[in-house]
């Protein structure tokens, strides 16, 4: 086991690592204009090596939010209200500045920011992991058609709340300014999800059984 934990280990720094190597490049010279062979040299492996971590040359920089994808999965499973589950999440990651909120103004952290929606590539990736991490939330809400569906609106609204402080925050203002707005949308979005898919757990707990008059 300890033998194990220390392969691990040492997997993660290496992703760790590279992924830091490869973002400070792409930071200085821009995503298009760094080889992949120049990220491999700069962290001193060979380029198939790379790829055996990062099959493509966009998870050099994804990698850093892939620990997000199933995030939202985690979070649902056993829990008694996954919409309440998942907002009290998002506003923890408020009050901690958790970049994934949007709520987030350190220089290193905007100019990571700018570089995954300034680059077509990244962007199209970033749609990939969206689209998993919604699929695995319909898988933990039980894989029906309703948490399909569900999944599909705690996702936008997950990314929508996060892409509006965003705005806000790359057009010059502060966090401590925009925090008060960040949470009061949360809870809003959050209360109308809850409010709408408020029957979503009790459909999987007894699937077909119609609801009885008050």
């Amino acid at each position: 086991m300890g033998e194990t934990g220390l392969r691990e280990r040492k997997k993660r720094r290496m992703y760790e690592d590279v992924s830091d190597i490869a973002v400070r490049l792409f930071l200085a010279k821009g995503f298009d204009a760094v080889p992949v062979a120049e990220v491999a040299a700069a962290a001193g492996i060979s380029k198939p090596t790379l790829f055996r971590y990062f099959p493509v040359k966009e998870d050099l920089v994804l990698h850093r939010i892939a620990d997000h994808e199933t995030e939202a999965a985690r979070l649902v499973a056993g829990a008694g209200s996954p919409v309440g589950a998942l907002r009290a999440r998002f506003l923890d990651g408020l009050r901690r500045n958790d970049p994934v909120t949007g709520l987030n103004d350190h220089p290193q952290v905007l100019a990571f920011h700018t570089l995954l929606n300034s680059t077509a590539t990244l962007v199209a990736r970033q749609h990939i992991y969206l689209e998993r991490s919604e699929a695995a939330l319909a898988e933990a809400l039980g894989g029906t058609l309703d948490a399909r569906l569900a999944a599909g609106q705690i996702i936008a609204v997950q990314r929508i709340l996060a892409q509006d402080n965003w705005r806000r925050i790359v057009a010059g203002e502060r966090v401590e300014e925009v925090r008060e707005d960040a949470v009061l949308a949360a809870e809003r979005a959050f209360g109308r999800l809850e409010r709408a898919l408020g029957d979503l757990q009790g459909a999987q707990e007894q699937p077909g059984t119609p609801d009885l008059p008050g």
